[in-house]
């Protein structure tokens, strides 16, 4: 049942849900008869566990995709403008004028007038005949916003705009919203970014497909969705208690006869009723559980030396010496500006392609991409993990991907058909299963619910091999126990 809080009232409803029910697919329902609205100037966050749905949510408003049933009533004469998580790998020939222009159906003349004036607003400078495939991960991340805000809409949708983003872009975009006076929903793992300009939620509940609307900042609405799942779990307890007490006397009047039989009888009814009675418990509160990164056995002393490493300027690589050695236990956290090569570095380095970097021989190398490109997107969870395993272990292989909340719907799913988060859940599924003597990764919080980021921090802060890894996340990196930095701003 919905929670029966309002977003604020007093402005005009822009956008309107009635009745809508979806399925993405015959056993993947998403939404049924799901009502609630949106109105105008109000920014709101867009809640859900990894696979709920909140992309395909989007899709629904932007009339990518249709309801079933029901109807996705959108203001007169409103435009609405999506940003999406990544620009996809077919368009990235593209130049970014072209992309840009994907935004509208017919041919703008002065595309580049508003480029620059978008480009302004999202600090990015990159020239407009430049291909996507040619930009920095930081780069690709403000271009998505600005072909957002290219549009001109009334109704902006972020999906995880802060990915990719440094410090300072997530700064950039954090006042931005702050003083953007248009409506907006947004899809985000960064906490503090969404608290600092969000009115409220609209969370999505895996169980009952409805949609729930809580009013309040970020934080507030987070302990408050705590709040309910601890009473929850509370009320279970103890009719869990009262349950096992009525099934111990059920046993014990059961093997008496007479009455007593009569009296277990009425037992085993009430034990029933009680089971009936317990609430459950919300699936997309749960949490991945508490894991580990096994390493490769018997890896020597020094593993990884750095002689040198190319960075970028300007778009023209640059080869600067360094003197970096890692051992085991060592964690490298490579920082600087986007556009400097973060992203090429790590991929160089997994690939053991990058000339100044030299991997001690018969290291497995477990290469965390923020794209995930990794995997093969045509193969189902379940193949892709297979594959690491010298001999299959269903059993194990199950075991693994159920504790990244992985079950058995997922592993039958293609991965490409599988939700961001549950690809990077995945991902770390496989590195377990690999028992790599290197680990690289590549911003491995993008995408990930905000409750599983501790449970992965302290499984990176306990792997035994040396790891390489770039994020802009503070607290995450400050977790897994950072031992030296390499600042490619400063090379």
């Amino acid at each position: 049942m919905a929670v029966e809080k309002q977003i604020p009232s007093g402005g005009e409803v822009v956008l309107r849900f009635e009745d809508v029910t979806f399925n993405y697919s015959e056993n993947k329902p998403i939404l049924f008869e799901t009502n609630f609205v949106v109105r105008k100037g109000i920014k709101l966050t867009l809640m859900g566990p990894n696979g709920a749905g909140k992309s395909t949510l989007f899709s629904l408003i932007m009339g990518e995709r249709h309801a079933d049933e029901g109807r996705v009533i959108i203001g007169q004469g409103l435009k609405i403008a999506l940003a999406k998580q990544f620009i996809s790998h077919s368009q990235w020939n593209l130049t970014v004028r072209e992309f840009l222009q994907l935004a509208f159906d017919e041919k703008i003349y002065d595309i580049d007038k508003r480029a620059q004036s978008v480009f302004a607003t999202v600090e990015l400078s990159v020239p407009l005949d430049k291909a996507i495939k040619d930009l920095s991960g930081g780069q690709k991340g403000r271009l998505l916003i600005a072909q957002a805000l290219i549009q001109e809409p009334d109704i902006l949708l972020l999906d995880e705009p802060t990915n990719n983003l440094d410090k300072a872009g997530i700064q950039l975009l954090t006042d931005f919203m702050k003083s953007y006076d248009k409506t907006v929903i947004v899809i985000s793992h960064d906490a503090n970014f969404l608290n600092a300009f969000t009115h409220g939620v609209i969370y999505m509940n895996t169980q009952t497909y409805q949609i729930e609307q809580y009013v309040g900042n970020y934080f507030k609405v987070v302990e408050d969705i705590k709040r309910q799942v601890e009473k929850a779990e509370r009320a279970n307890a103890q009719l869990e208690k009262e349950i096992q007490n009525n099934k111990d006397k059920v046993n014990f009047f059961a093997l008496k006869g007479g009455k007593m039989r009569k009296l277990a009888a009425k037992l085993k009814d009430e034990v029933e009723e009680l089971e009936d009675s317990k609430v459950e418990v919300r699936k997309e509160d749960r949490t991945i559980r508490p894991f580990n990164i096994p390493c490769q056995e018997d890896i020597g002393s020094v593993i990884v030396t750095f002689d040198s490493v190319d960075v970028l300027h300007d778009g023209t690589p640059v080869t600067r010496k360094i003197s970096v050695e890692l051992r085991k236990g060592d964690k490298l956290h490579i920082v600087g500006p986007n556009g400097i090569g973060k992203t090429t570095l790590l991929e160089k380095i997994a690939k053991r392609s990058e000339k100044g970097v030299k991997i001690q021989d018969g290291i497995t190398v477990g290469y965390y991409r923020q794209d995930f490109s990794t995997l093969d997107f045509e193969k189902s969870a379940y193949q892709e993990l297979a594959k690491v395993l010298k001999k299959l272990d269903d059993q194990l292989l199950r075991k693994t991907a159920a504790s990244m909340l992985l079950g058995g719907e997922q592993l039958s799913t293609k991965i490409g058909l599988l939700s961001e988060g549950q690809k990077g859940l995945l991902m770390f599924a496989y590195l377990r299963l690999l028992q790599p003597g290197l680990l690289i990764l590549d911003e491995p919080t993008n995408h990930i619910n905000f409750r599983h980021i501790p449970v992965i921090a302290e499984a990176l802060k306990n792997y035994e091999g040396p790891m390489i890894v770039v994020s802009h996340v503070h607290e995450f990196v400050k977790e897994i126990g950072i031992t030296q930095t390499l600042d490619l701003g400063k090379l």
